[in-house]
């Protein structure tokens, strides 16, 4: 039987795509002040943006337990699976990535290989489907762990946020890094390098924030055919924009538009808009 491949519920793959590619996913957890639920499952971006909207409720998010990719990667190996490949988001944005690399040893690290995307959102989610494709076409651990990890080297990502507040808030971000948006009418810009939330720019309008997200991913995506998707909390206008712009500007192979999940949205914020550029190898 073909490599099971496992991901988180930050990787905001398509309605549908994960349980028609057989891509296993466990979930991470998301508090709104007394509720507790799975994302994806329990908890939705609605239902996060309700709670953002109430500044008297605590939200917060927590990473799955090593027990439950235990479980979930002996599952697989249980129903016939030569082995595991498991991606997840950035080790340097949650302790998920820890949680499957101690599950996987308790497992068998010769059974499963975990791998970090540094990204996350559909910058873990392309290196997920390059993964399922590997291991659909008969690879072996070993060559469905380099697919998955190859997008990952390829990957950028910048965004843009209303606030820096929330990122600081949940040590995503220094109280340094978030200095850098707090003046008034500043609209922040920041990629991911290296797996960490590192400031990138200013600029003053949303706008103008939209404008540089287009003119930075065609500069990253270069000549040739690109995988892209567009995120957004809250701002689907704003992000189908975005998306049309860069369909006109790029050789497109690949274009998804979507709403964060409510893990991400808890640590971003109302108004995100972000794009993940993956140039072809």
């Amino acid at each position: 039987m073909p490599v099971a491949v496992v991901t988180d519920s930050t990787s905001y793959l398509p309605f549908g795509v994960a349980e028609d590619r057989g891509i296993r996913i466990v979930p991470l957890e998301v508090r709104l002040g007394e509720r507790v639920g799975r994302e994806g499952v329990d908890v939705d971006a609605a239902a996060l943006r309700v709670a953002l909207a109430d500044r008297r409720l605590d939200v917060q998010t927590s990473r799955p337990t090593p027990a439950e990719f235990a479980a979930c990667y002996r599952t697989a190996l249980d129903a016939g699976a030569d082995g595991v490949v498991s991606v997840h988001l950035s080790r340097e944005l949650s302790g998920t990535w820890d949680a499957a690399r101690v599950a996987a040893e308790e497992v068998g690290a010769d059974r499963v290989r975990v791998v970090d995307s540094r990204a996350a959102g559909m910058g873990l989610g392309y290196a997920v489907l390059a993964a399922a494709d590997a291991a659909v076409a008969g690879s072996d651990g070993a060559a469905v762990e380099a697919a998955a990890a190859d997008v990952a080297a390829r990957c950028r990502m910048f965004f843009s946020v209303d606030t820096l507040d929330r990122l600081r808030r949940g040590g995503r971000i220094g109280t340094a890094a978030a200095l850098f948006g707090t003046a008034l009418a500043v609209k922040p810009l920041l990629h991911v390098a290296q797996g960490k939330i590192v400031p990138l720019e200013k600029v003053r309008t949303t706008a103008r924030a939209a404008q540089r997200l287009v003119e930075l991913a065609v500069k990253a995506a270069g000549d040739g055919p690109v995988d892209l998707a567009v995120h957004h909390l809250g701002a689907a206008g704003r992000a189908e924009d975005v998306a049309a712009r860069l369909r006109e500007r790029l050789d497109v192979a690949r274009l998804l538009v979507s709403e964060v999940g409510a893990v991400i949205g808890a640590h971003v914020g109302t108004g995100l808009l972000a794009v993940v550029v993956v140039p072809k190898g």
